[in-house]
């Protein structure tokens, strides 16, 4: 029996869902081309990519799940450090050029407090509990929202930074939040819903290394412009090292088209290897590499752990102390 292993590290999910879930989104693949002349768009050798590229990326961590005393009980929450950061690649090679950390305690208690360790300030945020939804789940949203404020602002900060007309801000990511932003594109490694017909889908599949998709536009709750693109690697399955590109659906489909070009001639540099990178070739290496400065950033897991453990035990009556090791 025959078979293919698609190289996405499966402890990450797979790049692409065994069963996609069908979309709901309105598709206009019109924007770029007819319908009936979807093909592969090869990258244009008359384009250069920009001088400047902006990666932007976050990650998040639960440091511990904690209670918290109620008069009627106690309530749940997790301690979490989160952070966003930015790497410039231009002239002179790649710098981690800004890094924001925080630490939150999120939790359904009615007058959380901020909680002190010796690793940071966790702050308190108080999460309002849905009747069918469990608190957990409730908790991490949350704290996923929280990360989205903070890469909204290491985006917004970036750009603010580079005044110029000549880069390119990627935000690792669907671009919801973001799409106001000038010379921006998210990008999207996984894929767990179909968006186009089968007729256009099967368009991706035949895609070449660095070859995308005409454009076509998805909207109901947000609208945005998007593309598939493939970048270098074994094409051994139909969507190996296919990725989804964003753009705002404000633009005009003319920008959108020049904005979809550049991303072709930009991306494919950055693809990671299989030999040095589990999730090659989407984990582009300067995303790769921003997410290791930000998990150094927020502290060996361990010793933040700790701190909060030694946190706990002195808030507790005096005399009710139980001596813990470690």
């Amino acid at each position: 029996m025959r078979f293919r292993v698609d190289p996405w590290d499966p402890s990450y999910g797979t790049g692409l869902d065994a069963e996609l879930g069908a979309s709901h989104q309105e598709v206009d693949a019109a924007v770029e081309r007819p319908v009936q002349d979807w093909a592969p768009v090869p990258p244009d050798a008359r384009l250069a990519p920009p001088p400047v590229v902006l990666f932007v990326d976050g990650v998040r961590r639960v440091d511990a799940q904690v209670w918290l005393d109620e008069p009627v009980g106690a309530a749940p929450g997790l301690c979490a450090s989160y952070a966003a950061g930015v790497v410039r690649c231009g002239p002179g090679g790649a710098r981690l050029d800004a890094t924001y950390v925080r630490r939150g305690l999120f939790t359904t208690a009615a007058t959380p407090e901020d909680v002190t360790t010796t690793a940071g300030t966790y702050r308190a945020a108080r999460v309002v509990e849905k009747p069918g939804t469990a608190p957990m789940q409730l908790l991490s949203l949350a704290l996923q929202n929280a990360l989205g404020e903070v890469e909204l602002f290491a985006a917004a900060d970036a750009r603010d930074r580079e005044p110029g007309e000549e880069d390119l801000l990627v935000v690792d990511g669907p671009l919801r939040g973001r799409q106001h932003l000038a010379r921006t594109i998210g990008f999207v490694k996984t894929h767990r819903s179909e968006y186009l017909p089968p007729e256009l889908g099967a368009v991706v599949a035949r895609l070449g290394a660095g070859e995308r998709t005409p454009v076509f536009r998805l909207g109901t709750s947000w609208e945005r412009h998007t593309w598939y693109l493939r970048l270098p690697c074994a094409v051994d399955t139909p969507w190996a090292g296919v990725v989804r590109v964003e753009c705002s659906a404000d633009l005009p489909a003319a920008q959108v088209a020049t904005l979809a070009s550049v991303s072709q001639v930009t991306l494919p540099r950055y693809a990671s290897t299989e030999y040095k990178d589990s999730r090659a070739p989407q984990n582009l290496y300067p995303i790769a590499g921003l997410e290791r400065g930000l998990r150094r950033r927020m502290g060996e897991q361990a010793l933040v752990y700790r701190a909060l453990r030694r946190a706990a035990l002195a808030t507790e009556p005096e005399g009710a102390l139980t001596p813990v090791r470690g």
